[in-house]
């Protein structure tokens, strides 16, 4: 990784990330997971605070070894044991069936074998276990999707790869999960970067 983009983004994004409308969000796409859950994306730990009691083992993936220190208090303020075990989440080193929830928040607009990571996610989930998700994405206004896609190309170059144009309740779908919840509204903020998909999803087996 470059200086930038192993240094400097992860503080960039535990920034903008953290806000408060935004830990509101976190403590919703949280509620109802337990057991053991497995969160792509993982950062530096922003949903280490919203994670229910009911929840006891995260195996967290995230490349960014910044991040991952960033996350070092979170995790040592937070009642869930983390694992770190992987770096990407195409590929994600735990059996099928390990884990009873799943959760990525702000990833799926990132990752480029989005399909792939969905896929893994899937395997790893056992039947009936919940994946769920909050994302930024396509907006369904003209105008708005008109600017994104305008913005896109600057955008994965600032931001690692990050796509605005990304429908996250159809790459979960498509990926062959069961929507249980789906909720997608504006923001605060630029509306190209905050239209935002937050749901739940079951893996059917």
């Amino acid at each position: 990784m470059g200086f930038y983009r192993e240094h400097v983004l992860p503080r960039l994004v535990d920034r903008a990330c953290g806000t408060g409308e935004l830990r509101r969000w976190r403590r919703q796409v949280t509620a109802g997971l337990s057991g053991t859950v497995v969160e792509i994306g993982f950062g530096s730990g922003l949903n280490m605070p919203a994670y229910p009691p009911e929840v006891h083992l995260v195996y967290a993936v995230e490349p960014a070894m910044t991040a991952r220190r960033l996350a070092e208090e979170r995790i040592a303020e937070s009642h869930v044991h983390v694992e770190h075990i992987g770096l990407q989440g195409e590929s994600i080193p735990l059996d099928d069936a390990s884990c009873d929830g799943a959760l990525s928040t702000f990833t799926l607009c990132t990752i480029p074998g989005v399909e792939a990571a969905l896929a893994e996610v899937r395997r790893v989930l056992r039947p009936g276990g919940r994946f769920h998700f909050l994302e930024h994405g396509l907006s369904p206004d003209a105008s708005v999707a008109s600017w994104q896609r305008r913005l896109e190309p600057a955008q994965k170059l600032l931001a690692d790869g990050c796509h605005l144009t990304r429908n996250p309740g159809d790459l979960v779908r498509a990926a062959g999960f069961e929507i249980e919840r789906l909720e997608s509204r504006y923001a605060q903020g630029p509306k190209p970067w905050t239209f935002l998909t937050e749901g739940a999803a079951i893996n059917p087996g």
